[in-house]
């Protein structure tokens, strides 16, 4: 006589925690990011009265203030250009990085009922919300455009350069970004830091003047904030190479950049696991 035995069975669905499996689960999970990426589009000028032209406007008017206090009444030096360039060259970049800083940094926060309910990789969420950062630079990126023309500065080779200090931006927005994600799922006081981090940066960077005015002993100490490296490599671009950019300074950013990514990436890993408990 064979007796009949019921075992109870607890199944726990958690995610695969080597590297080989994290990046196919990414792959694996590439339509989920098409997905929040055009959602985060749309939801950023959705109900909004003046639509895309935001992405012109803040930009713009950034550039009108910032000429007007630091080349009329500051009398900053121009590096050889005119001190509207100089500053939307500068303001391209930094609007990119800060517009992507804050949407990651927000990301898992707003996508909560999200996580607690599904597994898949939670990179996806901070990495699509560079996608609206992109499009805030493409759409401004056409104003400048116009800039230039208007002041006779056309494109050279020197434009070649610049999807590259693009990617370098993209790299240090994601990498403080990753950060700053994990730590507003945990901590939600960072929700208050992170405005006065991104207005602090703007700054601390050379977006309204140029980094040249700066004594040589204290450039490289300066270039310690990433986006120096970016925006001096921008205006040089831009410029066709009218500008002075510093390779120990781009030198200094792509380190910096790179670590603050890496540990990003480690420090986002090691937590992602508890996000779905913590928030």
């Amino acid at each position: 006589m064979v007796e009949n035995s019921t075992e109870r069975f607890d199944l726990i669905i958690e995610p695969r925690q080597s590297v080989r499996h994290f990046w196919r689960d990414l792959w694996k999970y590439r339509e989920l990011f098409y997905f929040l990426s055009w959602r985060d589009v749309l939801v950023q000028y959705k109900q909004t009265a003046v639509g895309v032209l935001w992405s012109v406007l803040r930009p713009l008017l950034t550039m009108l203030v910032f000429t007007f206090i630091f080349g009329r009444l500051a009398r900053l030096p121009a590096a050889g250009l005119p001190y509207p360039v100089l500053v939307f060259c500068g303001m391209l970049p930094w609007h990119f990085f800060a517009t992507s800083l804050s949407e990651s940094s927000h990301s898992l926060v707003g996508n909560a009922n999200l996580i607690s309910k599904i597994y898949f990789p939670r990179l996806i969420i901070p990495v699509s919300t560079l996608l609206v950062g992109l499009v805030d630079f493409l759409i401004s990126f056409i104003i400048l455009f116009g800039l230039l023309g208007w002041y006779g500065l056309w494109p050279n080779w020197h434009w070649l350069t610049l999807p590259f200090f693009l990617l370098l931006a993209c790299a240090a927005a994601l990498g403080a970004g990753l950060w700053f994600a994990a730590w507003n799922v945990k901590y939600r006081d960072f929700r208050y830091v992170i405005p006065f981090v991104v207005q602090f940066g703007l700054y601390i960077s050379p977006v309204g003047f140029s980094s040249t005015i700066l004594p040589l002993r204290w450039r490289l100490l300066y270039a310690l904030n990433p986006m120096v490296g970016v925006i001096d490599g921008f205006r040089w671009a831009l410029s066709g190479g009218r500008t002075v950019m510093h390779p120990s300074t781009i030198l200094i950013s792509i380190v910096v950049s790179i670590v603050l990514l890496g540990s990003g990436l480690i420090y986002f890993r090691k937590m992602e696991r508890g996000f779905a408990d913590i928030i």
